[in-house]
């Protein structure tokens, strides 16, 4: 239950980041700017995803795991309502600014807190519970959120997330046992330790560069599908769907991969990719057909998220709990 209870905050998370995509075209044409200059909001939600790992890791070091879930869920909540509210594109941006920063620092925490809750061969599929919240947000979070945001306005799909995160709060506070204090946590000396470390780096980097490609596709894919594609808009919430399978699927897969082998999961997951974006490109100007390959896409991108994640907690010495969210960072960094 404790599992469960953090991935229905993957799933508030998940729902959040990825519905900015499908009601895009809905921003812009409310706030009054281009749909370009409306993507810079996503990559204000990822800016602050990558300032807030570090700051809030190095800041709750010494704080009891699970109240620090509880104010950054608490947080995160706040600022969706913030954006729903917002009444300029400034006020809206800064607004996923904020939101974004409670973003890689949960997960970190949620996959310690997961980890350390089950035998040490269960911790990869134990990682990947949390994350398949994030991936069930693609399957049913976003779609609907998309549907809603068509039917009711833009601003009821950022009231929604508000809706979920406060639902986790609630959960989290039930399920999730207590965890003491850690006293001889030295948030600022492990942060160096961590960031000399060479392995690291590479770690960061390969999540930062091989995913600008999964979110160069899926930051646009509203209006890929409909100007490229030539489909409805319509048809959006069925390309989300396909994306969420994708990530489901994939994350699971990511589990027990990690019982295989961590390192040759992320070879096989980066050539992978390559090679179905490529595809893509070459398909979705015949419009349905690209639907199975946005799934395998998304299906393969999962498998490097989890492992990633793994990889990061390996190399990370002492500083677990940052290593655990600098991964959503790196993520971020290539949104």
């Amino acid at each position: 239950m404790a599992i469960i209870a953090l991935s229905v905050g993957g799933f508030a998370i998940g729902t959040t980041e990825f519905m900015t995509m499908g009601v895009l075209p809905q921003i812009a044409e409310s706030l009054g700017v281009s749909e370009p200059q409306a993507g810079h909001a996503i990559s204000a939600y990822a800016l602050g995803v990558v300032v807030g790992v570090p700051v809030l890791s190095i800041l709750g070091a010494r704080l009891p795991r699970k109240g620090l879930l509880l104010g950054l869920m608490g947080a995160y909540g706040l600022f969706n309502v913030v954006s729903a509210l917002a009444t300029s594109y400034q006020m809206f941006t800064l607004a996923r600014f904020f939101d974004g920063m409670p973003h890689g620092a949960y997960f970190g925490v949620a996959s310690l807190v997961a980890a350390g809750s089950v035998q040490p061969q269960f911790r990869g599929r134990a990682v990947a519970g949390v994350l398949l919240g994030l991936s069930i947000a693609n399957v049913i979070g976003v779609p609907a959120a998309t549907w809603m945001g068509q039917i009711y306005g833009w601003r009821s799909t950022y009231l929604l997330a508000a809706g979920i995160s406060a639902l986790t709060v609630v959960l989290v506070m039930i399920f999730v046992p207590r965890t003491p204090r850690d006293r001889h946590a030295k948030g600022l000396a492990e942060a160096k330790d961590f960031f000399r470390r060479r392995q690291v780096w590479l770690t960061m980097g390969a999540g930062a560069v091989g995913f600008g490609g999964l979110f160069a596709i899926y930051s646009y894919i509203a209006t890929t599908v409909t100007d490229v594609g030539g489909l409805a808009a319509s048809t959006v919430p069925v390309f989300l769907l396909a994306f969420g399978l994708g990530m489901t699927v994939g994350t699971w897969l990511a589990g027990e991969l990690a019982r295989w082998s961590i390192r040759k999961s992320l070879l096989l997951g980066a050539a992978g990719s390559a090679v179905v974006m490529v595809l893509f490109w070459v398909v979705i100007p015949a419009g349905w057909w690209a639907l199975p390959v946005l799934l395998l896409i998304t299906s393969i991108g999962s498998i490097l998220v989890t492992n990633l994640q793994l990889r990061l907690m390996d190399v990370a010495g002492d500083a677990v709990t940052l290593g655990a969210a600098m991964n959503h960072a790196s993520l971020n960094l290539a949104v």
